[in-house]
C-alpha cells in the first residue's frame, strides 16, 4: 500500500488532506470571476483512481473553454475530490505526477490553469484524512471558497463545470448563480442553475457565458 503520509515540500498542501497549489505567475484584480472545472471525467478521462499519467488523455469540449477564460482574463481553477489518496491506493506524490501530466496536456493546447485544489479527505480512509463530510469536499463548497479567498475571487459571478452533481452542489453552496454537468440535465434549484455539456451546442452556450464574463 502506498504511503499516504504527509510529503515534504515541495508539494503544496495546506494541511495532510489539502492540496493548494498555485499555477504561473498570471495576477487578477479583486472582484474577478472564475471558471471552476472540475478534474477527472471534466478536464480528462476518468479513469477511476487515477495514478498513472500516462493514462492521462483531454476530453475535448472542455479545453475551448479554459482557452476562452484564459483570452478574457478569467481565472481557471481545478477542483477535485481525490478519495483515492484517502483509501490508500495511490499517495500525493501520485496525484502530483498525474496532475502535472494534465497541465502539460492543456498548456500543449494553449490552455492555462491558474490554481489546482484537491481534497482527500473520506470517510473511508485511514489516520488523519478518514473524516466523513469534510468542508473542503464536495459537495461542500470549501475548496470554491478557500480559492475565492486567496485570489479575491467574485464567486456569485463564478462559473462551474463538473461531471458530478457534487460539482453543482458545491457551487451552488458556494454561491455561483450557474453551472454545466457533463452529459446533465438542465433544472435549477435555489436560484443556482444547471445546464447540460453534452454537445456543440451545449459548448457553445459555455463559451458565451465563460465571454459575458
Amino acid at each position: 500500500m502506498p504511503d499516504k503520509d504527509t510529503p515534504p515540500r515541495p508539494y503544496p498542501l495546506a494541511e495532510p488532506g489539502l492540496w493548494i497549489e498555485r499555477v504561473g505567475e498570471r495576477s487578477f484584480a479583486a472582484g474577478t470571476p472564475a471558471l471552476f472545472l472540475d478534474r477527472d471525467g471534466t478536464i480528462n478521462v476518468d479513469t477511476g483512481y487515477p495514478d498513472d499519467p500516462e493514462k492521462m488523455v483531454l476530453l475535448d469540449n472542455i479545453v475551448p473553454a479554459i482557452v476562452a477564460a484564459n483570452r478574457q482574463g478569467i481565472p481557471v481553477i481545478i477542483v477535485t475530490n481525490q478519495s483515492g489518496i484517502a483509501r490508500g491506493y495511490f499517495g500525493w506524490g501520485d496525484f502530483a505526477d498525474v496532475n502535472g501530466r494534465v497541465l502539460d496536456l492543456l498548456r500543449a493546447r494553449d490552455a492555462f490553469v491558474d490554481m489546482v485544489l484537491a481534497c482527500a479527505y473520506h470517510e473511508a480512509g485511514e489516520g488523519p484524512l478518514a473524516i466523513a463530510d469534510h468542508p473542503m469536499r464536495k459537495p461542500n463548497p470549501g475548496m470554491l471558497i478557500e480559492a475565492a479567498k486567496r485570489l479575491g475571487l467574485d464567486l456569485q459571478r463564478s462559473l462551474i463545470v463538473g461531471d458530478k452533481p457534487a460539482d453543482m452542489e458545491a457551487g451552488r453552496r458556494a454561491g455561483l448563480s450557474c453551472g454545466w454537468l457533463m452529459d446533465g440535465e438542465a433544472r435549477s434549484e435555489s436560484g443556482f442553475e444547471v445546464l447540460p455539456l453534452r454537445d456543440r451546442k451545449d459548448l457553445e452556450g459555455l463559451l458565451a457565458a465563460v465571454e459575458a464574463l
